[in-house]
């Protein structure tokens, strides 16, 4: 009688497993904690800013070309820091609500990147302009320049927050400042904040990261964000996917032995 319970259990073993719910969200719970957390992150954004420093000082020896001097800088996880808004999608049950983040950014609690501030605050004091070019929707400017000011930012007016308005393509936006400025630096935690060659141009990512590489440090500037970004759409095939299919695709993108 024991061995026939023994087996109805075992067999009942998979039925169960199949049955419970899948949590494709909690895919990022260990990338918003590392952020939130460890060390590695902080030492990671410092020694990003530092770089910026020295290759801002270099390049205001080096520029003669009459223009005023500024850089371009993103905004979210570069110089702002929203892991509290994805702590609160994975406690949530939800990978991104849009509704959610317009409230996030209504709440101007955002903090600062380790390093950013005080290194734009080196910018505005050798006269270099920050220009904030961000993905953030035009619903999210009073709550972005409360929350830039309440940070202590630079530049944090009409002229200097360039939204996006009708696509997230940002190059038309960097041209436009092009026209009149010098750009000396960019910063950013995603490669389409400095070109659009690594992802919008339908070319191999990495091997333009090894083209480019000499920009890197320089005058490219990158922050770490495990959590999104434009390298999370390379795992996935073509088409519309709910987050239970992402999820699935991105085990299987796994490279093992």
């Amino acid at each position: 009688m024991k061995f026939r319970f023994l087996i109805v259990a075992l067999l009942a073993i998979p039925t169960l497993a199949s049955a419970q719910k899948v949590k494709p969200e909690r895919d990022w719970t260990n990338a918003v904690l590392w952020q939130q957390y460890s060390g590695e992150y902080r030492a990671l954004a410092f020694q990003a800013y530092n770089f910026a420093r020295l290759s801002l000082k270099e390049a205001l020896w080096e520029n003669q070309n009459g223009k005023p001097n500024c850089i371009i800088v993103d905004a979210d996880e570069t110089i702002i820091d929203n892991s509290r808004f994805q702590g609160y999608e994975i406690q949530h049950g939800v990978s991104y609500v849009p509704a959610h983040w317009t409230e996030w950014t209504a709440k101007a609690m955002a903090d600062t990147v380790p390093g950013a501030l005080s290194f734009l605050k080196f910018a505005a004091s050798k006269n270099v302009e920050t220009f904030y070019v961000t993905n953030r929707d035009e619903a999210d400017r009073k709550g972005t320049v409360e929350n830039l000011k309440r940070l202590g930012f630079p530049n944090v007016d009409e002229a200097h927050i360039l939204l996006k308005s009708t696509t997230s393509d940002k190059q038309e936006r960097r041209n436009k400042i092009l026209e009149k400025y010098n750009v000396l630096l960019l910063c950013g935690d995603n490669l389409s904040d400095f070109s659009n060659v690594f992802y919008r141009e339908g070319k191999d990512t990495k091997e333009q990261v090894d083209a480019h590489q000499h920009l890197f440090g320089t005058k490219f500037i990158v922050l770490p964000n495990p959590m999104y970004g434009d390298w999370e759409k390379l795992l996935y095939k073509e088409g519309k996917f709910d987050e239970q299919e992402r999820a699935k695709q991105r085990l299987e993108k796994l490279k093992s032995y």
